[in-house]
């Protein structure tokens, strides 16, 4: 059964559902919108953090949709960000949740470990490996090591 008629849209979000099912899983959320935020806010602050080249592979290993909402706003000249430490990401990404995090919905730590969590089961591992060599040490420890 299609929702869209177009397999390839059909195929992003049935993708994109299960990336925000997943999500929504670890951080035993019941709100979409909110795994949505979540995901699109720690993709926005590791994008942001890594070289354009390396942002680029990452982005082109999400599904369509996600490939969307991950360069929405992405300026590369200014890229990257100069964030070495864990307190400065988790900063950026708090602003990043404009808000979302009230009544103790979410932590940032936790969301990051656990998108981050989510990216490394999804893409290549080459690729995993890469964006953890990238990231600070402070950073690399929120990337879960490999099972």
């Amino acid at each position: 059964m299609t929702t869209t008629g177009l397999e390839v849209f059909d195929h992003t979000l049935h993708e994109t559902n299960d990336w925000l099912k997943s999500l929504m899983f670890e951080m035993a959320w019941e709100d979409r919108h909110l795994a949505y935020k979540g995901l699109r806010a720690i993709l926005h602050a590791l994008r942001d953090r890594l070289i354009p080249e390396e942002a680029a592979h990452l982005g082109a290993q999400l599904p369509m949709l996600i490939r969307g909402f991950y360069y929405e706003g992405w300026n590369p000249a200014k890229a990257p960000e100069k964030i070495r430490d864990k307190d400065a990401f988790l900063a950026r990404v708090k602003d990043n949740l404009d808000g979302q995090t009230t009544a103790g919905r979410t932590d940032p730590e936790t969301l990051a470990r656990a998108v981050f969590k989510l990216i490394r089961h999804r893409i290549a591992t080459g690729e995993a490996k890469d964006i953890e060599a990238e990231l600070p040490k402070e950073l690399a420890e929120l990337w879960p090591q490999e099972e």
